[in-house]
């Protein structure tokens, strides 16, 4: 299998996680104010898998830049909020509030003391499992080139019929 780390567009490569681990690994823990999916516990936990590797507990040091890069995005949410819009249904704002990409950014950033820029985007093609997309590899070499932050962890999750997956890698400048 190709690591995460064989196209970085010149990036370096601080520190790498993936879920499912290799070997057996559970459903990630839940996440406080997120329900009905797996998605974001997901994305949390494999962030904070890959930030302890390199700074075991918070607050992680410096400006890092939060990137998640899904394809998928939260299927099971989408659906529970479609299924809710339903006439006669009232849709909770709970389900609004976790189908926002970014509301899991926050909990990350929150929970780390992250202080550089967050941003969620749609790559051309879905990640392969232990992969982040090429694209995901452009923004975060063009946050650290304006100097918005020094490091950027990059998230690539997503959910499929054959398993929902995550990939994070925490970048930095090739000179650091």
């Amino acid at each position: 299998m190709t690591s995460p780390a064989d196209d970085t567009h010149g990036l370096r490569v601080l520190a790498e996680a993936r879920r499912p681990a290799p070997g057996p690994d559970g459903p990630p823990p839940p996440l406080p104010g997120f329900a009905a999916s797996g998605f974001n516990p997901l994305v949390a936990d494999t962030a904070d898998r890959c930030l302890r590797a390199l700074h075991d507990e918070p607050p992680a040091p410096g400006r890092t830049a939060l990137l998640l890069a899904s394809a998928s995005g939260d299927l099971v949410t989408a659906r529970a909020i479609e299924q809710s819009a339903e006439p006669g249904r009232r849709t909770g704002p709970l389900l609004f509030f976790q189908s926002n990409p970014n509301a899991v950014l926050g909990h990350i950033a929150a929970h780390w003391g992250l202080t550089g820029p967050v941003v969620a985007i749609c790559p051309a093609r879905p990640a392969a499992p232990g992969r982040v997309p090429a694209d995901a590899y452009e923004l975060a070499a063009l946050l650290l080139a304006d100097g918005d932050a020094d490091r950027v962890l990059v998230i690539a999750a997503e959910q499929t019929p054959d398993g929902d997956h995550a990939t994070a890698v925490l970048l930095s400048h090739p000179s650091v």
